[in-house]
């Protein structure tokens, strides 16, 4: 080969290297700063939804509205495996809880949230951290009267927009479902009689006949069937921030192994009937 020839050839061949290099370079993984973002602003920024006690849920304290809950009290213990002290709440419709991680407006979502398929498409959860069934909260008075689901036919039955327990509420045969952003709200509903009962985690359920126990029961004769992946309380992150999802089930596995987080969990029901009005 004459030397120009092969000078040529050499620097088409370097010209593919480095196209290659590049394109390769392109194709490689976005670094996940996620933990180390929230490291520089030294603050957890957590979205939730303030109307799933004893998860998340409202209190007056020195003469103001303070965000606490078995989720508040779970974000500190997730900050400080990040060596973070400061947790700041966002406070959104559950509705909204998901398009708005995806929008950055907080880290993640410590909502009292169980996984679905639909919800796993666009967020990653962490692994559970309380397992829940799903049960029919009614007024007192009721506790006894639907023996079964069959039951609840020609019944208005009550379920959190877009929540799981919506999902389980369309599925009850005959049943007419009344939808509502606020448990709050429904649960009200449940206790003036215009509402027949509420779908809602034993947790929350247990919640609401703990602080009132003469205005509401958990019905005693059955449970809703659920899927396993979807009796858990968990934490969801945003797709690619992954070191943070390592972080956050770091923390649930500490925390289950040494049985802190029955001990949280005990502290924030305490926090609430306390302060029951």
């Amino acid at each position: 080969m004459k030397w120009k020839s092969f000078k040529k050839a050499a620097i088409a061949a370097t010209a593919v290297v480095a196209s290659l290099s590049l394109f390769l370079g392109g194709c490689g993984a976005k670094k996940d700063n996620s933990v180390k973002n929230i490291q520089n602003k030294k603050e957890l920024v957590v979205g939730t939804y303030a109307d799933y006690a004893p998860y998340e849920f409202t209190i007056v304290k020195n003469g103001k509205q303070k965000i606490v809950g078995y989720d508040m009290i779970l974000a500190k213990e997730i900050a400080k495996s990040m060596g973070v002290k400061k947790v700041k709440i966002v406070n959104i419709a559950f509705p909204s809880l998901i398009s708005e991680l995806q929008n950055k407006k907080f880290d993640l979502i410590m909502a009292g949230m169980s996984y679905t398929p639909k919800r796993a498409k666009v967020v990653n959860f962490s692994k559970s951290y309380r397992t829940v069934h799903q049960v029919l909260l009614v007024s007192k008075v009721n506790k006894d009267k639907y023996k079964s689901i069959a039951s609840l036919k020609g019944q208005k039955i009550g379920a959190q927009q877009s929540s799981y327990q919506d999902k389980i509420a369309k599925k009850v045969k005959g049943a007419k479902v009344v939808n509502e952003t606020s448990l709050q709200t429904l649960a009200s509903e449940v206790k003036n009689g215009s509402l027949d009962g509420l779908i809602a985690t034993s947790d929350t359920a247990e919640a609401f006949a703990k602080e009132h126990p003469n205005e509401y029961a958990v019905d005693p004769h059955f449970t809703f069937k659920q899927d396993k992946m979807q009796a858990g309380t968990r934490v969801a992150v945003r797709k690619g921030d992954k070191a943070l999802l390592k972080k956050v089930n770091a923390t649930i596995s500490k925390d289950q192994k040494n049985g802190k987080l029955n001990q949280l969990y005990n502290k924030a029901q305490d926090i609430q009937i306390k302060n029951a009005k």
